[in-house]
């Protein structure tokens, strides 16, 4: 089981040490200790502290978040991630969502599979989509995270997220580049040509994919890839450098100039 330390929990949760430290002193939490009595924390932990923080700042008493805590760490496997359970409060109630399924974390009661929002203290209902795309977006913002800490748990971030919303451009673009630089190269194109077809249209998502169709030397692809992110977003500066060369490789020198062009015009990069 892959336990974390005090440092990796702030980074993490986006908590003050102190915070941390006085949940901790309230009970919802025991971490392990490491060498030199260093705090380790496991996901089951993580999640409880988020969750913790998160339900006193929305006014839940603190007996219930000890009791409601109790019941749903009983609950939570060991490798059960950071985003995995959406968990809020309705009223004083802790309300677990796990997949289309929501029950009270306290008394175990299942409650309508209805997507829920708390802000300001107003409940509002959201449809499946945007509570999906939510979700995506809060695994995506993980992985972000966790690509400084640990390649492999911010590559099942990204995966997720794609579980979740598979037209997810950032999601795709970070998977994508990550297998790309593990050599799973097969995998990578999957993964930018799914997002591809379920998104659209997105700049950077043609353009990783022209980078990953030139390292598997097929060129023809690579232009065709580079080609359809500049007519998303003509901007993309090395983009167009990438095509001036290909172009070149390929004979066609006035496509080639043109794009040099554009590329010396966008970084300011006139050859003196």
């Amino acid at each position: 089981m892959h336990q974390y330390g005090v440092r990796t929990v702030e980074k993490l949760l986006r908590l003050p040490r102190s915070t941390i430290r006085g949940l901790i002193q309230a009970g919802f939490v025991v971490p392990g200790r490491g060498p030199r009595g260093a705090l380790l924390f496991s996901f089951q932990d993580l999640i409880v502290l988020r969750t913790a923080w998160a339900l006193s700042q929305a006014g839940v008493p603190h007996r219930r978040i000890i009791r409601s805590l109790k019941q749903l760490r009983g609950q939570l496997p060991d490798s059960v991630p950071l985003s995995g359970l959406r968990i809020g409060a309705v009223g004083d109630r802790v309300v677990v969502q796990e997949g289309d399924t929501r029950w009270q974390a306290e008394s175990g009661q299942y409650l309508l599979a209805l997507e829920v929002d708390m802000a300001d203290g107003v409940l509002s209902l959201t449809d499946r989509k945007e509570a999906a795309r939510a979700l995506a977006e809060d695994w995506f913002n993980r992985g972000a995270i966790l690509e400084a800490l640990d390649a492999e748990a911010a590559q099942e971030a990204y995966e997720q997220a794609l579980a979740a919303d598979s037209g997810h451009p950032g999601a795709a673009t970070n998977l994508g580049r990550l297998l790309h630089e593990g050599g799973q190269l097969d995998a990578a194109e999957r993964i930018y040509r799914t997002a591809l077809a379920a998104c659209g249209n997105d700049a950077l998502l043609h353009y990783n994919l022209g980078i990953l169709l030139e390292d598997m030397g097929r060129i023809d692809e690579a232009v065709q890839a580079y080609e359809d992110a500049l007519a998303d977003d003509a901007g993309m500066a090395d983009c167009h450098y990438n095509l001036a060369r290909l172009y070149e490789t390929q004979g066609r020198t006035q496509e080639a100039i043109r794009h040099l062009a554009r590329y010396r015009k966008l970084t300011g990069k006139d050859g003196k």
